[in-house]
């Protein structure tokens, strides 16, 4: 592997890893406050859905991802429903938003567009376009500093920056806030909490809006950034496989970060090298392309046990009388 090959690999590794990214903080919020939310690749279709279908409408990526947001935002409110006010079962209600998520936006795509479940190519205005940091052309020429930050951190589009943002902000937000403290203490000790006066119910309700909007935020990126409209299916098990890195990076923000380059990483070579030829032995493109998901097996069957979730985790809270 060359120099530049490395350069697109990394690349490609960083605009990937965006919606794992994203999807993956999503659920670290969620069940750190004790939600489980299988659901997660239900609401990224929902919103890549609605931000590249309005976008497409209103010519606006901003009123998109608005869009988008929101969608991702109303399926989360029928799972705080179901799993906080109604003591429903967790996973059988992310499971049902996953099946509600896939047939209706098809159903509403053929309904409005009438392309065959997908919407138009979005253009000009309708996505987003690449940002170039400040000094990125002027550095280029500097050795090793200038292709990392001219070549390989710039030229992406926002939401790929924000994603990173939001990183240290949920590190900070889970760790060195009273409300991330609550947050915490809610998915480990309800009971606690409920007895310190704080209300159970609307810190569970907070964490499952906040994972709303990035889900609406890791859709809106696959369909108006990474790429330019939605088709049937697009996330292909993106939101699964941000929960394996979530197992893997045991509910921590700096480790889900490297967790979910490391999936990232995964597809890019699959993209950018076909047919490995390793000692004569020719590695199909197919066993290329499974890679990410042989991961997510690998990582859930050996490391949910010794991950430790969060105590209170998918069991809903029953106040004392």
């Amino acid at each position: 592997m060359d120099a530049v090959q490395l350069i697109q690999v990394a690349d490609s590794t960083l605009r990937l890893s965006t919606p794992l990214l994203l999807a993956c903080l999503a659920g670290l919020f969620s069940e750190r406050a004790g939600i489980f939310d299988i659901g997660l690749e239900g609401k990224m279709l929902a919103a890549a859905f609605f931000s590249a279908g309005i976008a497409a409408l209103t010519g606006s990526v901003w009123v998109g991802l608005l869009a988008g947001i929101g969608a991702s935002l109303v399926l989360s409110a029928v799972h705080g429903l179901a799993s906080i006010t109604f003591r429903g079962n967790q996973l059988i209600s992310g499971v049902a938003i996953n099946f509600l998520a896939a047939g209706l936006t098809v159903l509403i795509a053929q309904d409005w567009f009438k392309q065959g479940g997908r919407t138009p190519s979005l253009e000009g205005s309708e996505r987003f376009g690449e940002i170039d940091l400040p000094f990125a052309e002027a550095l280029s020429g500097v050795p090793f500093v200038g292709p990392i930050y001219s070549e390989i951190l710039s030229g992406h589009t926002l939401l790929v920056y924000v994603g990173l943002a939001m990183v240290p902000l949920t590190w900070w937000v889970l760790f060195r806030t009273r409300f991330g403290l609550r947050l915490r203490a809610v998915g480990e000790a309800p009971e606690a909490v409920d007895t310190a006066g704080v209300s159970v119910v609307g810190l569970r309700f907070a964490a499952v809006a906040i994972c709303g909007v990035l889900c609406g935020l890791a859709g809106a990126y696959l369909a108006t950034g990474q790429q330019a409209g939605f088709v049937k299916d697009m996330t292909a098990g993106r939101g699964f496989i941000a929960l394996a890195a979530l197992i893997f990076a045991k509910w921590r923000p700096w480790y889900a970060l490297g967790a979910c380059l490391l999936f990232g990483l995964l597809q890019a070579v699959a993209i950018q090298f076909q047919n490995i030829d390793v000692g004569g032995f020719i590695i199909p493109v197919q066993f290329m392309d499974a890679l990410p998901y042989i991961l997510t097996v690998v990582i859930l069957a050996g490391f949910v046990g010794k991950a430790i979730p969060p105590r209170a985790g998918g069991a809903p809270y029953v106040k004392e009388r």
